[in-house]
């Protein structure tokens, strides 16, 4: 085994390169991973900017980013029993203490012991080193084994597509009804396919680029914000009732607003996205006049298997949204091309 490895290190708010660092040694209950694919995920952009310094992600610096990664683990520390070296797994970003009121629920992504390393909790590329490099040791109950079909760079579509599953359970979408996704990025898209896989009849909301993947990838409906209003449009589609559940993955005011008002009444509204606006103007009365359940949806708590199985099966197609794939030096490039939203991108992978 190498000691020293490439990594991508953050310098500090708008500074990174490629430099060689130590290769990580796995401790109790942790393997050592050979990261063979990562993919930009929507957050990395800002945390490389240094947009969430003010929360401690990073808590310091350097730091090595990135959290939608799969590998071959390499080395396993101490009490490992149920993952050896060869296996092929995916990674979460979350990692609960294990021990909370939360966590014993299986809530582990709202861990009441959150940032305490001490305690046993990890946020893999947020408050502990993540996987823009060659190796990573993680905990045993932040990976999973992936199907033998499933190739790398699908696996990392694992975390995404968690956090779309995640969304659809809390709405309870079922066969027949009427889901409205906004944002078809790839969280939105991944979301849209899993409530077809369940039956429902999907409308989706956003740009006219990113709606012809959504139509590819079996959209009911599209409707293009820039020439149509949704709310109108969603109601046309619903005989005037809404949506029996909005899953808003925008992120934008309008669209969180909006979310709210596509909603049929007594029906489920998810909030996904992380806005970039914190106070965010929302009609409270249209809420309890028409009894809309708000629910805010954190990552992929319990997902990662099932995701998988579904990406194994093709219940969902995740190899159609990688667009992009570029080599760790090649970064600079591949964010330019992720946050203008270059060449028709949709998610970009990384090979350290």
């Amino acid at each position: 085994m190498e000691k020293t490895m490439r990594a991508l290190v953050a310098g500090g708010p708008g500074s990174f390169s490629v430099k060689q660092i130590p290769v990580p040694v796995p401790e109790r209950d942790e393997v050592l991973c050979r990261i063979k694919s990562v993919a930009i995920c929507g957050t990395d952009p800002e945390l490389f900017a240094g947009k969430f310094v003010d929360i401690k992600w990073p808590p310091k610096y350097p730091f090595v980013f990135g959290h939608e990664w799969a590998g071959e683990v390499v080395a396993v520390g101490a009490d490992v029993i149920d993952f050896a070296i060869g296996d092929r797994v995916a990674g979460e970003a979350h990692c609960g203490c294990g021990h909370c009121e939360n966590c014993r629920k299986g809530d582990y992504t709202v861990c009441l012991n959150y940032g305490n390393i001490a305690q046993g909790h990890r946020h893999y590329g947020f408050t502990v080193q993540g996987a823009y490099a060659e190796y990573g040791a993680y905990k045993t109950k932040a990976i999973e084994k992936m199907p033998a079909s499933v190739s790398f760079d699908e696996a990392t579509m694992c975390d995404t597509a968690g956090v779309a599953l995640h969304a659809v359970e809390l709405g309870n979408v079922g066969s027949c009804q009427t889901v409205a996704i906004i944002g078809p990025g790839p969280i939105g898209n991944l979301a849209m396919q899993i409530c077809k896989a369940k039956g429902a009849r999907t409308i989706m909301i956003g740009r006219r680029d990113r709606l012809e993947y959504a139509k590819e990838c079996g959209a009911d409906y599209t409707i293009n914000y820039e020439n149509a209003d949704p709310v109108e449009e969603v109601k046309k589609i619903t005989g005037g009732k809404g949506a029996d559940v909005v899953i808003e993955c925008a992120g934008t005011p309008v669209a969180i607003s909006e979310s709210i008002l596509c909603t049929r009444k007594n029906g489920n509204d998810v909030l996904v996205s992380l806005p970039k606006v914190r106070d965010i103007p929302v009609s409270i009365l249209t809420i309890v006049q028409n009894q809309i359940h708000v629910i805010g949806s954190k990552a992929n708590p319990n997902c990662s298997k099932k995701v998988l199985q579904m990406i194994d099966s093709n219940m969902i197609n995740a190899k159609k949204l990688i667009t992009h794939q570029f080599d760790l030096s090649e970064m600079e490039k591949a964010l330019d091309i992720f946050v203008h939203k270059i060449d028709g991108v949709m998610k970009v992978v990384i090979h350290p």
